[in-house]
């Protein structure tokens, strides 16, 4: 640990901000220092001496970038494509990285890769769909566009950006399909992994009925695997009691991530509020973020972020839920943390007291009494989103040409 009043050359110092990292354990005021794109200290009362910049955070939460580890940033242009702009819907949310959820199958992959992952500045990583033209259409109940070695194929070659298998949106047989199976989809997925050696994310609607839900997280999904949309209305969350049904916790036993993935029609307070009050806390949270939920429910990662902590789980596992636990889960423990040497992906958020309200997908309301809200978000050493003007000097006593735009000086 870095010695109190140590002198730290770096780029940007974000100085008295209470920091909650985690993955480390961290809670409390702390100063955090980037050098070249990197974490380099993490201490009380660094010295401001040797700091290109230095931000003052005082009164704020300093955390670790958000992951949002189930969004949908392929933008393919095809009439059904619900895909959102991966820079513009992250940043102001205190999002450092998004997870593209299987919108690019096997078939597409390189498109993602060179139409958004290489361009965009958030970092995008993806799961591969085992579908191989993606999501969008008809050809996702279609078992001859299901094939596991093309897609752990594709993950092989891409390892720097797939974290996984996606199964989805498989809700029943064609009428011509006589041979595929009620599993299909699901286990050929299984077998994409078990080849690429990484975890499937499944989205599930238990039909036809001999696709019960018990089986799908007890029978076919590995210790590792995810099921998203877990408070979705389709699953038996609660037992005829009122309380979480056993075979969820039989399932974590065994190794089974549950994410909460909100999306348009997957989030339900009655489903949600009274498993996470009675112990059944999603292993992570996320979005399911396109153009059909971005204006709502969803709207944003920070927002789900901030449903969970009105329902009562801490701030800190709120954090926890949105940084360590999802980077662990896609096989980046070197994400989601403050920790020295780490990429310095920062979010700094005001904790407003008030009164607010969120709503679900059934667009049922719940009260709230407390909202995180983002005001500066830096990604990889740089600031991306400043709300505040946070080191930005008076108009006034500005230079006389901080106006000039850069490109008409050439």
């Amino acid at each position: 640990m870095t010695q109190t009043n140590t002198r730290i050359k770096c780029d940007l110092l974000l100085r008295g901000g209470h920091v909650i990292d985690p993955a480390s354990g961290r809670d409390a005021v702390a100063d955090v220092a980037v050098r070249d794109r990197r974490i380099v200290a993490v201490a009380d009362s660094l010295s401001t001496e040797g700091a290109a910049k230095v931000l003052d955070v005082g009164g704020y939460y300093v955390t670790p970038g958000i992951i949002d580890m189930h969004a949908h940033v392929y933008i393919t242009h095809r009439e059904s494509d619900l895909s959102v702009q991966p820079d513009a819907s992250t940043f102001p949310h205190g999002v450092t990285t998004v997870v593209d959820a299987g919108t690019a199958g096997w078939k597409c992959f390189p498109e993602l890769k060179s139409t958004v992952i290489d361009k965009a500045k958030v970092r995008v990583l993806a799961y591969v769909n085992i579908v191989g033209r993606g999501m969008g259409g008809d050809w996702e109940q279609d078992h001859r566009e299901m094939k596991p070695k093309l897609a752990a194929a594709v993950a092989a070659e891409y390892p720097e950006c797939v974290v996984g298998i996606k199964a989805a949106h498989y809700w029943t047989r064609l009428p011509w399909d006589a041979d595929h199976q009620p599993w299909t989809c699901v286990d050929r997925a299984v077998e994409a992994g078990e080849l690429c050696g990484k975890p499937v994310m499944v989205d599930f609607w238990p039909r036809p009925p001999e696709r019960p839900y018990p089986d799908l997280i007890l029978k076919h999904l590995r210790p590792g695997d995810i099921h998203t949309h877990v408070f979705a209305q389709q699953f038996p969350v609660l037992d005829a009691t009122g309380k979480p049904s056993d075979f969820l916790f039989q399932a974590r036993e065994r190794g089974v991530i549950f994410d909460l993935g909100h999306g348009a029609g997957s989030f339900w307070f009655r489903n949600a509020v009274p498993a996470i009050e009675q112990g059944f806390v999603p292993d992570s949270i996320s979005t399911d973020l396109h153009t059909g939920n971005i204006n709502g429910p969803v709207y944003s990662m920070l927002a789900v972020m901030n449903k969970i902590l009105a329902i009562g789980v801490p701030l800190k596992e709120v954090i926890a839920r949105s940084t360590v636990a999802p980077a662990r889960e896609i096989g980046h423990p070197d994400l989601g943390t403050l920790s020295v040497g780490s990429d310095a992906d920062i979010a700094v958020f005001r904790l407003a007291e008030g009164k607010f309200a969120h709503y679900d997908c059934g667009r049922a309301m719940m009260p709230a009494s407390q909202r995180l809200e983002c005001v500066l978000t830096v990604r990889s050493g740089e600031i991306v989103y400043n709300a505040l003007a946070m080191g930005l000097p008076f108009w006034r006593e500005a230079p006389p040409a901080y106006w000039v735009v850069p490109a008409l000086q050439r």
